[in-house]
């Protein structure tokens, strides 16, 4: 994984500075025409590589260590244009989407927030003692305006007023805890951990125990289950209908990572469930793979293999495998690497596709998707 992590790198910085640097901004906003990003894609992307305009990429030799902290820093330059173009002043909020350094849309997105403090805790991390204000007042921010004390977990969306809508979601919480455990290994400071263990609590035992021991999508205001949103549209980029297989096993992977950090009786048998079922009724016996979503009723809903589902369930087989010895989720990792290895990888060009259909052909070459690019893939390895 570390070789394939290190060509990735090299293949991705190479083309973003070829296609799409956006080198003044100090962000990358990937391969496309227009000059768009979300603040979730330029986010992803400054946790990938640290944007540098004076790096030769054919000299690019690096220890691990090295490796380690471009992929998961922004440099004091990037943050110092992105806070810049994409963060209000006047708030302390980030735009959801710019273009051309144009704000397109000032939605205040609790996912989008998650990445942001993710952000500033992998570069405090890596050294980038600039980021340290950013985490806090990013910090603040949550508190002030996205959490729900009544409930234990964070508000969704909210206007440019700040008037919320009734949607609440478990995406954006469970991006939270990853951000929080990672400022909690940036700081030490134990608010972000104990945090972090709340909302996995109530997102995974509480709400989980309306949906069969699962994590369901989609609430209203008051955190009761909306079976129907997004019914109709199963593939929404962001809110999709049905169970996320994905979504099972990425917080089996935060439960791994929080047992580490804070064991409680409640974290391993959780997330060996929550593992064990995506599994179990998303992996495809004919043609291989994690399928994209499930019903209620156990049937398939999207037979389409996504790339970030697989990474996320990789790296979740392999803390499962590591904590608990288990020879079946030791073949699980096996199962799934050699899965990606054959049909998501590009041999030729580096990187992994992004969707395949249920016999595994691919839709398009299209790498660095956006709003993904190579977070979930780099995070796994």
């Amino acid at each position: 994984m570390r070789e394939l992590d290190h060509a990735l790198i090299q293949r991705w910085l190479q083309r973003a500075h070829e296609r799409a640097g956006d080198l003044e901004l100090g962000l990358y906003v990937g391969p496309f025409p227009e000059a768009e990003l979300t603040a979730i894609a330029a986010v992803h992307e400054s946790m990938n590589s640290a944007p540098r305009e004076d790096l030769d990429v054919e000299d690019f030799h690096m220890t691990p260590a090295i490796m380690r902290q471009i992929e998961d820093s922004l440099t004091a330059r990037g943050i110092e244009r992105w806070v810049m173009y994409v963060r209000d002043p006047a708030s302390g909020a980030y735009a959801w989407t710019i273009r051309d350094r144009q704000l397109l849309d000032a939605t205040r997105h609790a996912y989008g927030m998650a990445f942001v403090l993710l952000a500033y805790a992998v570069a405090l991390k890596a050294g980038i003692d600039e980021a340290a204000p950013w985490l806090e007042e990013t910090w603040q921010l949550l508190e002030a305006r996205f959490w729900d004390a009544e409930y234990g977990l964070y508000r969704d969306e909210a206007d440019t007023s700040w008037v919320f809508s009734a949607y609440r979601g478990q995406n954006a919480n469970m991006h939270l805890t990853e951000a929080l455990l990672a400022a909690f290994e940036a700081t030490a400071e134990r608010r972000y951990l104990e945090r972090a263990l709340a909302v996995a609590d109530a997102m995974t035992l509480r709400q989980a125990a309306q949906a069969g021991g699962l994590v369901w999508e989609h609430y209203d205001a008051n955190w009761t289950i909306d079976w129907d949103y997004h019914r109709d549209d199963p593939k929404h980029l962001f809110r999709p209908w049905g169970f996320q297989p994905g979504h099972q096993t990425e917080w089996a992977k935060l439960l791994l990572i929080l047992d580490r950090h804070a064991p409680r009786d409640w974290l391993l048998p959780t997330a060996t469930r929550l593992f064990e079922t995506a599994v179990e009724r998303a992996w495809d016996d004919v043609h291989g793979g994690l399928c994209y979503g499930f019903a209620p009723d156990g049937a398939i809903c999207d037979s389409d293999k996504y790339f970030w589902v697989q990474a996320e369930s990789l790296a979740a087989a392999a803390l499962l495998g590591e904590r608990t010895g288990d020879l079946r989720h030791i073949d699980d990792y096996d199962k799934l690497w050699a899965y990606a290895w054959r049909h998501f990888v590009d041999h030729e060009h580096g990187a992994w596709y992004r969707i395949l259909d249920r016999e595994n052909r691919k839709y398009s070459a299209e790498k660095s998707p956006a709003g993904k690019t190579d977070y979930h893939t780099m995070g796994a390895c």
